[in-house]
Order: structure tokens, then sequence, then C-alpha cells
């Protein structure tokens, strides 16, 4: 008797855990909801937003960010935040084999930018050196 005793009272403290541990699940998962809610409309209206991020190795990404009618494109690492290009709108609708074909005038500063591609290679050669 004393032995099912203990494995009914064993089995009931097994079963409350349980019980406990989806409950906490839950309202994890509410809380979590709730949160990205709350940030998700703190971040709407603004002039700011991140369109597009790519990992390139570990902890470094590239970013292509939106600020009114400016593209940014950056390069951010664990210590460092590096802006690789600026572009109007008007660039980012420049078909592709534009962008890539190296150089480009931009006719309204006269000042000169290095494609993407450019960009991104001297951007791999500088991160390559660091890594021996």
């Amino acid at each position: 008797m004393i032995l099912l005793s203990s494995s009914l009272n064993s089995f009931i403290q097994l079963l409350g855990v349980l019980i406990i541990f989806v409950f906490v699940l839950v309202i994890t998962y509410f809380v979590t909801k709730w949160i990205g809610g709350f940030q998700k409309s703190q971040m709407t209206g603004r002039s700011f937003q991140v369109i597009d991020t790519i990992r390139i190795v570990g902890n470094k990404y590239v970013q292509v960010l939106k600020m009114g009618d400016v593209y940014l494109v950056i390069a951010v690492g664990k210590d460092t935040v590096t802006m690789l290009a600026k572009l109007t709108e008007e660039e980012i609708g420049l078909p592709e084999e534009e962008i890539l074909n190296g150089i480009k005038t931009n006719a309204d500063s006269g000042t000169t930018q290095m494609s993407f591609q450019e960009t991104l290679e001297k951007f791999k050669e500088h991160f390559s050196g660091k890594q021996d």
C-alpha cells in the first residue's frame, strides 16, 4: 500500500511540473508576441528603415538602409559600422548590368562612386587580410 501511494504521489508531482512548464511556455509566447508588436508600433512612422541585410561571414553583415529618399549601404562588424555607398531612389532602380559596370559618376554632385561589386570585393580583401 505504501508503494502504491508513493508512486501515485510521484506521478501527481510529475503532472504538476508538466502543467507548470506548459503554462510558462504559453505565457512566454504571448509576452514575446506583445513585446514584438509594441516594438513594431514604435518603429512605424519613422523615416529610417532597414531594407535588406546580408550576412557575409561570422558576425559581419552588409545592410541597405532607407533614410527618406536616400539609401545607405553599410558594413556592420563586431565593433564597427562603415558606410560603403550612398544611393538615391533613382540609382536603386537602375538595371543590374549598369550597376555592376564599375565606377559611375553622380551627375548632381560630380563625385564618383564605386559599384556594389567593387565595394564588396574591397570589403572582402579588407577582412580577409585581418583573419591571418
